[in-house]
């Protein structure tokens, strides 16, 4: 995807250019409970609020270019939390998805989903479904909701589904490597996040990605998430691009062999 000319407005005055921008960003969404407690307000209040930051990182990515921006909205674990709060975040996400729905389509936006669907309110599912396919054409940006999703039950899933099909002579055992293990993951055919960034301050990947984020640069903020914005979003933006990124190698300045580590 191709950065907006409002996009270069916003990098250009950093004196930043597209080329150090990421192209796949995924955000663990945290604070929403906190911030409503610092106002002395019900948890739910701060999820209702978070919608609006949900709005703002997705207009700001399509400014940036961003090929594919993946929001961590319900793991596993979350099924631990009082059934009220449960309740709320479906409706909640089921709202989105139908309330949205335009508004993607008018931003080009395509939306995918990766977790479990089994265990997910049948509306839920079929807004989903409705959405996906109403977006299905357009050639913007990916906003991917991790739902109903752990990074250890993906790998599992995976390697039962991989199990299987050596089992049934599907696959060869030697066959086996990271791009064949990476094809079994709900993330096929996705680029692996280039920026993770982690609202409120919490220093754990919660679960998230797991796979995925081996190389991701990380990005941690004390902004509770329902505060989190555009402008937070460049400042990530803008870190990531100071970085250099190795993966495991020497810097590109790096002199001659004999330095040591």
């Amino acid at each position: 995807m191709m950065i907006t000319p409002e996009g270069i407005a916003r990098i250009e005055p950093l004196g930043l250019t597209a080329d150090r921008l990421p192209r796949h960003i995924a955000i663990i969404m945290d604070g929403n409970g906190r911030w409503a407690k610092n106002r002395g307000l019900p948890r739910i209040v701060g999820h209702r609020r978070g919608i609006q930051s949900v709005r703002a990182v997705v207009e700001e990515g399509c400014r940036l270019g961003l090929d594919q921006l993946t929001l961590y909205c319900l793991s596993v674990e979350n099924w631990k939390r009082p059934p009220r709060e449960l309740t709320f975040l479906l409706r909640l996400l089921r709202h989105f998805l139908v309330v949205e729905r335009n508004e993607l389509m008018d931003q080009n936006v395509r939306l995918a989903m990766i977790g479990r669907r089994e265990g997910l309110p049948v509306d839920v599912l079929k807004e989903f479904d409705r959405t996906k396919a109403a977006t299905e054409s357009n050639t913007g940006m990916t906003l991917c909701l991790a739902v109903n999703y752990g990074g250890r039950t993906e790998i599992a899933d995976a390697a039962r589904r991989i199990a299987e099909d050596v089992r049934s002579g599907v696959l060869k055992p030697e066959q086996v490597d990271e791009p064949m293990f990476a094809s079994y993951l709900s993330t096929a055919g996705m680029l692996d996040p280039d920026l993770m960034i982690r609202t409120a301050g919490e220093m754990r990947v919660s679960n998230y990605l797991l796979w995925q984020i081996s190389y991701s640069e990380l990005f941690v903020t004390e902004t509770l998430w329902p505060d989190f914005r555009g402008d937070d979003l460049l400042a990530a933006c803008v870190a990531y691009a100071r970085r250099e990124r190795k993966f495991g190698g020497l810097p590109a300045t790096a002199s001659s062999p004999g330095g040591g580590l």
